[in-house]
């Protein structure tokens, strides 16, 4: 069974290399689609062809992030590609079946698929520092950090991995990527896990959000996508204090009680 990552980044040296390690170590391959990168991002996935990607696409940067246009190309690469479950992923996140890694990723999606299941769900925590002066910038953020919680601003929140069809192209550009569509889709009840480090430090959120991203005006106004993450470019970043976070226990499951709808970790300027 062949499992294609589709990965579409832009400027995401401080995680690109994490990222497809663990991707290889989960016996995924990885299809990188560089957005026109400006720092070493692009010269990292050539570096990292036959460990872990096998592929290296360009999609031309127009002056703005626009998340149909790269949606709609990862459609038309799962319909190109050659493999039997393909998954949308962004840099920032870690796929695992479980934080103990009793099963690879592929061991799981070999079971769900045997049990006649063609699209996954999983559950997404969201890891970010929690104390001014932490930075993770350099380090295995995977080990590090430690505090997160469960992100679930609805049901099903994260159905991007699926099975490939003989018969039909995915949608995915219809919910930005986050809940793929096609005809007899059929969802594992039982969701994997998604580590997402939104941000490294409290500088590198305002680099990252702030300062380094545009959002398409047609997405914004004719989607209504990306409006909570515009008003970003004048947020204050906010520690989340311990009442609101977990910490991680090796002994236990990540914790989904207690989900939020909103983001933590940052509050709009009056």
């Amino acid at each position: 069974m062949r499992i294609v990552a589709l990965l579409t980044v832009r400027n995401e040296e401080l995680y690109l290399e994490r990222c497809v390690r663990e991707l290889r170590r989960q016996g995924v391959e990885v299809c990188v689609i560089d957005n026109d990168s400006s720092d070493a991002t692009r010269e990292i996935a050539h570096g990292l062809l036959g460990n872990g990607v096998f592929r290296v696409e360009r999609q031309q940067y127009e002056g703005f992030f626009e998340l149909e246009k790269q949606c709609r190309f990862q459609e038309h690469l799962s319909s190109e590609i050659a493999a039997d479950w393909f998954l949308h992923t962004d840099a920032d996140e870690v796929r695992q079946s479980d934080q103990w890694h009793r099963e690879t990723l592929a061991d799981a999606v070999a079971a769900i698929d045997a049990e006649g299941y063609n699209a996954v769900n999983f559950n997404e925590f969201v890891f970010v520092p929690t104390v001014p002066g932490e930075d993770f910038s350099g380090l295995d953020y995977v080990r590090d950090m430690r505090r997160y919680y469960h992100f679930m601003p609805r049901p099903l929140h994260r159905v991007n991995l699926w099975k490939k069809a003989a018969t039909s192209t995915p949608d995915l550009a219809g919910s930005g990527g986050h809940r793929v569509e096609f005809p007899g889709r059929n969802v594992s009840p039982r969701s994997l896990t998604m580590r997402h480090y939104i941000a490294l430090s409290e500088g590198h959120a305002y680099r990252k959000y702030r300062d380094g991203r545009r959002y398409s005006p047609a997405e914004i106004s004719g989607r209504g996508w990306h409006v909570e993450r515009e008003k970003w470019r004048n947020f204050t970043f906010r520690f989340p204090s311990d009442s609101e976070t977990k910490i991680v226990d090796n002994t236990a499951p990540l914790d989904t009680s207690d989900p939020k709808s909103r983001h933590l970790f940052w509050e709009t300027a009056a």
